[in-house]
């Protein structure tokens, strides 16, 4: 009984049978489909997209460089030949070259010229015959190899710009006295920034920069005096700026005086020599 009816079905089983691998083999023979990343998808499952190309640099031209030009017109500055071994300049004017010194200064009565130089002696100083403002002075002098006395008898003298604004003589050699009156002070006004004296006897040098002041036309100071001033080569007047005339019993003050005056060495009684004096105007 059992038998006939598994016979009677068995055509429909093996139906389904061979129904069910037809689809199983087409299954098979289909190719998969290949999964499309989404626009929205997380970056780690999207491939990346493709950096664009980098551009080279280019480079900006350098800046050229222009040269200032102020636009002044200058005149062209004049030739002048420097003096060898301490002799002035072409351009100088020399006012004593150890014979005549009665040539260009005045007064000088006892004063005494020999062997290239001359020593203060009598009573009165020397003025020079020319008058300046504005100079560049050269001086050479030499206090006495016999030291007499102290303080301001020792080797006393002075060069007085335009007669009133003294650069002190002294010999400040070991020989202490008040500060504002040692050699290459600005009498009673400033002392040097530094003592730079040789021994009594040797020859020392100034060389003095000096800039005339200025008076307006009813008398008022428009602009000081100035001197700058090389001892033995060492600077120790630095465009110090006058308060007036240099006194011994008075304070400092400007009176209106000529453009142009002349300069004087001083007569203090002290035998000081003196030598190659030249001047340039400035």
């Amino acid at each position: 009984m059992f038998a006939e009816r598994f016979l009677r079905r068995l055509p429909v089983v093996l139906g389904l049978i061979v129904g069910m691998q037809d689809s199983l083999r087409a299954a098979d023979e289909k190719p998969a489909s290949k999964p499309v990343a989404s626009e929205k998808s997380e970056g780690k499952s999207a491939k990346p997209a493709a950096k664009p190309e980098a551009k080279p640099a280019v480079k900006k031209p350098a800046k050229v460089s222009r040269e200032y030009v102020s636009g002044k017109k200058w005149d062209e500055p004049k030739i002048v030949t420097p003096g060898a071994a301490g002799a002035p300049p072409s351009d100088a004017i020399v006012l004593f070259d150890g014979e005549n010194l009665a040539k260009e200064f005045s007064g000088g009565d006892g004063w005494i010229v020999s062997d290239g130089a001359v020593t203060v002696g009598g009573k009165g100083g020397v003025e020079s015959r020319r008058k300046f403002g504005s100079c560049q002075l050269h001086i050479e002098w030499a206090t006495p190899k016999e030291v007499k006395g102290e303080g301001q008898g020792r080797g006393n003298s002075g060069v007085y710009l335009m007669g009133m604004y003294e650069v002190q003589i002294l010999d400040s050699y070991d020989n202490k006295t008040y500060f504002d009156g040692q050699a290459a002070s600005i009498y009673k006004q400033r002392p040097p920034l530094v003592n730079a004296c040789r021994k009594p006897g040797e020859w020392q040098t100034y060389d003095i920069i000096f800039t005339a002041p200025v008076f307006e036309a009813d008398g008022k100071l428009k602009s000081p005096a100035a001197v700058t001033v090389l001892h033995n080569g060492v600077l120790v007047q630095n465009h110090f700026e006058l308060e007036g005339g240099t006194f011994y019993d008075r304070p400092p003050a400007y009176s209106k005086h000529a453009e142009k005056l002349p300069f004087s060495l001083q007569n203090h009684g002290n035998p000081t020599r003196f030598r190659n004096i030249w001047i340039r105007e400035l």
